[in-house]
Order: structure tokens, then sequence, then C-alpha cells
């Protein structure tokens, strides 16, 4: 049985449609950046200040690499995890990759209105405003998660339960 990872930038829906995905497949599910923090033993603004952006791409790379080794698995991938070009690899070959998009307007809304997010994920940029640290980690990643993804679901404006029947309707076209 595959293993499903959700990918897309920070505030797409990763985590929220993972679950209930889950749920209607009889998967288990995983928020990845959780399983940092637990391997870690720290959040990853703590690993980021303590030991920057390059330990913790390792860490993440050493627990996708664990997670996609799994069976009937959904994984909420951070962000970022499809920098890594064997993650990417490795993600098409474990089972779908769902790319959730969704346009800067509803991103930063969404991480604005995420009380986690600013004491669990740190900036990644030195950009003026969250805005233009959306617009520009977008312009870099969107041709890798394009790369990575077997199907894309746009979340503007969809309820989760929407997102997962369209998700649950390109798993059957894929059959």
């Amino acid at each position: 049985m595959p293993v499903i990872t959700l990918i897309g930038y920070r505030g797409s829906g990763k985590s929220s449609v993972a679950a209930p995905l889950a749920e209607r497949l009889g998967f288990d599910w995983i928020d990845a950046d959780d399983e940092i923090e637990r391997v870690a033993g720290k959040s990853i603004t703590e690993i980021f200040a303590e030991e920057g952006e390059p330990r913790f791409r390792q860490i993440e790379r050493e627990v996708m690499q664990s997670l996609l080794g799994r069976d009937k698995l959904i994984i909420a991938a951070g962000g970022g995890a499809i920098l890594n070009i064997e993650t990417r690899k490795e993600m098409r070959e474990a089972g779908p990759v769902i790319w959730l998009k969704a346009s800067v307007a509803a991103l930063e809304q969404r991480i604005t209105e995420d009380v986690t997010t600013s004491s669990r994920r740190p900036a990644l940029t030195s950009s003026a405003s969250q805005r233009e640290e959306i617009q520009n980690l977008l312009d870099q990643r969107e041709p890798l998660y394009r790369e990575a993804a077997t199907s894309t679901v746009e979340t503007d404006s969809k309820t989760v339960s929407q997102i997962v029947d369209e998700i649950m309707t390109s798993l059957d076209s894929t059959d």
C-alpha cells in the first residue's frame, strides 16, 4: 500500500487535510514537522536558532526518508521538504504526491490566523513583510512542487471536506 504525501507551502492545508483523508482511506497520518520536533527534542524555531537551517534540513531529510518507507501513511510534509532532490524522488516512488496549492493572499491569511505559526515556524527570509516572504519562497519552490506532484489541488475558498473529496477523485483516476 502506498504512502500519500501532501506537499505545499506553509498554510496550504496539509495538516488540516491529512487526518480526514487518512480516515477516509483507512491509513495512518503524520505531520512531518511534528515528527521532526519529536526526533530533535525541540521546536523547529529552536532548531533554526540553535543549529541553523542546514541542520534542520538534515533532520527533515532523515525523517522524510524514514516516513516514506512506511505503508498506508498520509504524510503532511513540511513546506520545504521538496528542496531535497532525493526526497522529491522518494516521495514519487512511495506513492501519490498531492500538491495543495494556494494563492499568496490565502496563504498569508491562513498563516496570520494560525496562532501556532509564530511560535513553531521561523521566518525563512529577511523579507520586509510576510507577503514578500511567501511570494519569494513560492517563486523558488513552485517548480519543485510541480516536479514532485502527481496531482495538484487548488485550496483557495475550499473546505477541508471539499479538498479531501478532490484528492479522493484524483486518487481514483490514477488507479
